[in-house]
This record gives structure tokens, sequence and C-alpha cells, in this order.
């Protein structure tokens, strides 16, 4: 597997196009920045809107669909061959996500325990700041974590009844990522460069 041509990530608004559809992005970003789960009809319309336009290439979903109303929104315009579900520990989730921290221009992700940046609050790359988003606050990220335990139960077990989903306990990543890439080794054509060509 070389690599999805696309990663459309449900809470990112810098996802491409995000910002310019219609208001949809900076709507979405509010919601974001207070902690709280993207309302069902601003995260479709802007994933629905993204993924039209990338019909003819591989893509990978990251945070979406979280809902039912999602879920059936997506089925209108392709059908998932693989969804993946990691089940870690919500104190294990709560600490991991509260110290990650991002360089707003490039999106550059840092966690402070496992990927830390050589200088502390300091981009590697540019020598910028880097920020820790409001969701990302530890009373942000426990209110997202049980908020979307409750409205991704449904969503796991449509999946589930479909044969589509594969679940992955645990906490290392050493141990999951394994099982994982192969699944996805099965699914995504290896995508060539330009230079085999």
């Amino acid at each position: 597997m070389e690599k999805a041509e696309v990663l459309l990530c449900g809470s990112d608004t810098s996802t491409p196009g995000a910002t310019g559809r219609r208001g949809v992005g900076d709507m979405a970003k509010q919601y974001i920045e207070k902690g709280l789960l993207v309302p069902d009809h601003v995260i479709t319309r802007l994933m629905m809107s993204e993924l039209e336009n990338r019909r003819s290439e591989p893509w990978l979903l990251d945070g979406f669909p979280r809902t039912l109303v999602q879920a059936e929104a997506l089925d209108k315009i392709c059908e998932l061959d693989l969804v993946i579900t990691l089940n870690i520990p919500f104190e294990t989730l709560k600490d991991r996500l509260s110290r990650r921290w991002i360089h707003p221009h490039s999106g550059r992700v840092y966690n402070l325990d496992f990927n830390p940046p050589h200088v502390h609050g300091i981009d590697d790359i540019t020598g910028e700041p880097l920020v820790q988003q409001e969701d990302d606050k530890p009373e942000a990220v426990a209110a997202r974590l049980r908020q979307y335990k409750d409205v991704a139960k449904p969503v796991i077990e449509l999946y589930k009844s479909r044969g589509v989903l594969h679940q992955f306990s645990g906490t290392e990543t050493n141990k999951i990522w394994p099982y994982v890439y192969t699944l996805f080794s099965n699914k995504i054509t290896p995508i060539q460069s330009k230079e085999a060509y």
C-alpha cells in the first residue's frame, strides 16, 4: 500500500475547500473550537461536497460518519468497503488528545508524549508557535468523548451488520498498526509515482 490519495477528516475544517464552501467550513469551525460535535447538517454538507469532487480518487475518512444521519447521507453517494474502530480506554484517549498541539498553518500535529516538537511549543520546520485547539483542552476532550460514545454506537452497529466493520482494542500503536495496515493494503490499490510511467 502506498497511500490513499486524499484524507478527509470530519473534525478538520482545513479539509481541502472547507473554508470556502459558502461558509460551511467556518460554521463547522465554530463548533469545533467550542469542543462540540459539529451538527449533522453542517458536517454532512461539508463532507458530501468534498466526496462528490473526489469520486475517481481513493480516499480515507477519519471521524466521519459519526451519526446515523451522516451514515445515511454517505450511503447515497458511496458504499464503504472498510470501517475501522479503535477501542481505547477513556482515560487514555483523554490524555492523548489533551496533549496534542498543532501548527495552524501546515496542520502538522505534535503529541507531547509520542511526537514532541524538538523545542517545546515551537514547530520543528518553521520555528513558529504551536497552538492547542480549544477542543483539545482536557475539559473539552472529556465532554466530546462522552458525547461521541452515545452517538457513535448505532453507526458502529450499522457497519457491523453490513460485515465491513473491523474493531481493534488496545493502547499500543505498534501492536495495532500492523493489523490496520494489512486491512488497508488489501483495500487500497497502490498508487504508482509518475516516474514509474
